[in-house]
């Protein structure tokens, strides 16, 4: 069992920056790929981008390349995801999910975060 909590979340301008960050409990993080997701207002949930088990390989869609970079600290049991240049469509919710079958693109995530929201002004 794997349990995730995201932070960082807030309130920001278009053009800002925030850092959401995503710890994990349990021992076998450091084995298992990551994921970030976000689910704004009315819409299904989507995958924003991924990272392997070990750092050395990401993903991140199109709307969001440039922008944001996904890092992790397996010392720590953390992962991040930069984003930079934020717009109004950012706001969202943001999860991060893993699980044993996970992969950088998104699929396999057994388990999810409670999410932390983002709100982007204009």
């Amino acid at each position: 069992q794997v349990q995730l909590v995201e932070s960082g979340g807030g309130l920001v301008q278009a053009g800002g920056s925030l850092r959401l960050s995503c710890a994990a409990s349990g021992r076998t993080f450091s084995s298992y790929a990551m994921g970030w997701f976000r689910q704004a207002p009315g819409k299904e949930r989507e995958f924003v981008g991924g990272i392997n088990w070990s750092g050395s390989s990401t993903y991140v869609v199109n709307s969001v390349k440039g922008r944001f970079t996904i890092s992790r600290d397996n010392a720590k049991n953390t992962v991040y995801l930069q984003m930079n240049n934020l717009k109004p469509e950012d706001t969202a919710v943001y999860y991060c999910a893993t699980g044993p079958q996970a992969t950088a693109r998104g699929a396999g995530m057994d388990y999810w975060g409670q999410g932390t929201q983002v709100t982007v002004s204009s």
